[in-house]
């Protein structure tokens, strides 16, 4: 399960070239029995994640990756109620025996240094925190890169989100290859 926001729900490209189906095809080219399900509601928060989180987590979900907090960034919310969601969201899901693999997310620099300093400092925080792994930006390599971006320059084109998939994958199958062995 992938809960996140625009950035999983592939604003702008079609559903099979989002990150999630691209990571889908990985998977059953591993041949793991997993079924990836894409969360992604563009606009949403990491408290929109909170709200969402037990709806989206009914039914037999072994990993869920979050995705969550470029809104937040954009929107110059709290660090610390970012940090506050993110563990709720873990821990709900850890309550439920599902494994977290959690996305990190960069703040735009419009906020100032000191707010981009707290915002990227969250994620590293949590993971440390919760024990879990770690993908440290999840548009590393795509971000801000106009040939990997849509003309908003925030949402990845085709080209980007195959780059996200790669970063993904290299963290992911890990845990669905542990998951599918208990």
């Amino acid at each position: 399960m992938f809960l996140g926001d625009s950035l999983t729900a592939g604003l702008g490209v079609a559903p099979a070239e989002a990150y999630p189906a691209i990571v889908q095809a990985r998977v059953r080219d591993a041949g793991l029995p997993h079924e990836v399900v894409n969360a992604g509601v563009s606009g949403d928060t990491s408290a929109g994640g909170v709200r969402r989180l037990d709806w989206s987590l009914k039914g037999q979900v072994d990993v869920l990756v979050v995705a969550l907090g470029a809104n937040d960034g954009l929107r110059g919310l709290a660090p610390r109620d970012l940090e506050a969601n993110l563990g709720t969201i873990i821990e709900r899901a850890r309550g439920r025996g599902i494994a977290v693999l959690l996305a990190g997310m960069e703040a735009p620099p419009n906020f100032g240094e000191s707010y981009t300093r707290q915002f990227r400092a969250v994620y590293p925080a949590v993971a440390e925190r919760y024990d879990v792994p770690l993908l440290p930006f999840l548009l590393a390599d795509v971000a801000g890169n106009p040939s990997l971006n849509q003309a908003d320059g925030i949402h990845p084109n085709p080209k980007g989100h195959r780059i996200i998939a790669d970063l993904m994958w290299g963290q992911l199958k890990p845990l669905l290859t542990s998951r599918q062995t208990q």
